[in-house]
């Protein structure tokens, strides 16, 4: 299980933004991403760097979990 946390200080109007993955060991990994872009190009990065498979593995944002057709705007 994977948690995102939006990094403070992004603003509205910028065309991206800056997302943390924390995995469950503590590690955090840092990616920016436009507003719209799906979060599955966000998962595949993460779980390509780490050796891990999409399929393995769940992502959340407050709780919730994240579909890869979502974007950082729709969450």
């Amino acid at each position: 299980i994977l948690r995102f946390s939006v990094q403070e200080g992004v603003k509205a109007e910028n065309e991206h933004i800056d997302l943390k993955v924390a995995g469950q060991d503590g590690s955090v990994m840092q990616f920016r991403i436009k507003r719209h872009t799906p979060m599955s190009k966000l998962m595949k990065a993460y779980c390509c760097r780490q050796g891990l498979s999409v399929r393995q593995i769940m992502f959340l944002f407050d709780g919730q979990p994240i579909k890869e057709a979502d974007t950082p705007a729709q969450v």
